[in-house]
């Protein structure tokens, strides 16, 4: 399933054809923003093009300093409140948060449900700490929470997971969850940049805020795949215990030689679930090049399903931006109207709590800096077979200094804990120049 990108326009047109009984014979369920930034206004203007054809209406705006954010454009009557009180206790059917981030939005967004009101939001951070908990709050209370555009923003996959394969079993959700990191490891792989370049432009095209941190370093994908995780897995996961590696290591050299062993790198979440077990991490790592992961360029998002029975599925579209993002909150939107009625009746999947650990059994990549001298290769080699790891293959491209000499060794399958353990032995050998960068190389299916 591919999500494109569509103007604000054409996307009205096509959710307004999506119209129902309720939105032809009842009165537009009342809808107010918390938020009026990037996907705020994207929002608004979806929800303002053709008012009378949805069965939605966007009565109440709510931001801070809210008179600088007003609009003319929007449905005549609209409430603009810097007073949030003012819209959690008023009269609209549905909240839809887009402030981000978890406080004040938890608070709000509890209270909303309390009350009886819906919540749409996007917000990933709050999904991934307390979904749970605000899950059984909307249905205690009769309401609905969806949170659709909190990953993959117009990649329609937390319905798909809910709804299209709940006849299945998946045991696996993986893919690309990031654009800022896709956008900045497509620059280094096709220009050759380093990755303080590449950060900079993927700042400059706004795919990376100016503190990147959340991006490169694993935490935005991760708050993704808790929140994947939960939904399609069953399983409760904290942000916390998910593993994080950074792409801040990465250089154009590791491209050359990903390349010779015949793949790519891309920034990979995955999840695997078994009985009693859950495997989960975010980091970067070795893909071949026939796997659907490699053929993911620029801000695109991937998402991969692995079933029991109905085998793998990928879910592919751009994954940010205020307008897909937007489409998504809409389309949540709409799903909340139709269903309203029946929201209270709805049954409430739970989720199991079950141990983490990021101890996948891989193939690896390590490339190390070294400062050359004799006998390298063979202490490397004696503090990796203490642990029981066989090297695969080792890979030295000609023209670097022997005073900074980097080189790449490949090793046969082992888990994550064997490699861990041997790294912290070879860390304290004197002849590395910097940290060694470890990736685990995947199979296709990833």
């Amino acid at each position: 399933m591919t999500a494109g990108s569509e103007s604000l326009g054409e996307t009205a047109v096509a959710l307004n054809q999506t119209q129902t009984a309720q939105s032809t014979k009842g009165t537009p369920l009342k809808v107010a923003l918390l938020g009026f930034g990037t996907v705020g206004s994207a929002v608004a203007r979806i929800l303002s093009d053709e008012p009378a054809r949805l069965p939605v209406r966007l009565t109440h705006v709510y931001n801070r300093n809210v008179e600088r954010k007003r609009v003319e454009w929007t449905n005549p009557g609209v409430v603009w409140t810097s007073n949030v009180d003012e819209v959690l206790g008023g009269d609209a059917d549905i909240i839809v948060e887009l402030v981000g981030g978890i406080d004040p939005a938890h608070d709000w967004v509890r209270r909303a449900l309390i009350s009886g009101k819906s919540v749409v939001t996007a917000n990933k951070k709050l999904i991934a700490a307390h979904g749970p908990e605000l899950s059984r709050l909307a249905h205690a209370h009769g309401a609905t929470l969806a949170f659709g555009a909190s990953v993959a923003g117009g990649v329609p996959v937390i319905d798909a997971l809910q709804e299209g394969l709940a006849g299945d079993k998946l045991y696996r959700v993986s893919g690309i969850l990031n654009g800022t990191c896709n956008f900045i490891l497509t620059k280094l792989e096709g220009e050759g940049l380093d990755f303080a370049t590449a950060l900079q432009q993927a700042q400059e095209a706004g795919f990376a805020e100016a503190d990147p941190t959340d991006d490169v370093d694993g935490y935005d994908a991760r708050a993704k795949l808790v929140i994947l995780t939960r939904i399609g897995l069953h399983a409760v996961v904290q942000p916390e215990q998910v593993l994080c590696g950074s792409i801040r290591q990465l250089d154009a050299v590791d491209f050359i030689y990903a390349h010779e062993l015949g793949c790519t790198i891309r920034q990979i979440s995955r999840a695997e679930r078994t009985n009693h077990h859950v495997l989960a991490s975010v980091r970067p790592a070795l893909v071949p090049m026939d796997s659907p992961t490699a053929h993911i360029t620029g801000s695109l998002n991937l998402v991969l399903s692995s079933g029991k029975y109905g085998g793998q599925t990928a879910f592919s579209g751009h994954g940010a931006g205020g307008h897909s993002t937007a489409v998504a909150v809409v389309s949540d939107l709409l799903d909340v109207a139709r269903g309203r009625a029946h929201a209270a009746v709805r049954p409430l999947v739970e989720a199991e709590a079950l141990p983490v650990s990021a101890n996948f059994a891989d193939k690896f990549y390590i490339r190390f800096t070294v400062r050359d001298r004799p006998g390298i290769v063979a202490a490397i080699a004696t503090a990796l077979a203490a642990h029981g790891i066989n090297i695969d293959a080792l890979l030295q491209k000609p023209g670097f200094g022997k005073d900074a000499l980097p080189f790449v060794v490949t090793l046969e399958e082992c888990t994550a804990e064997q490699l861990e353990a041997a790294m912290s032995d070879i860390r304290k050998l004197d002849f590395l120049v910097d940290e060694p960068l470890t990736m685990p190389i995947l199979s296709r299916e990833l």
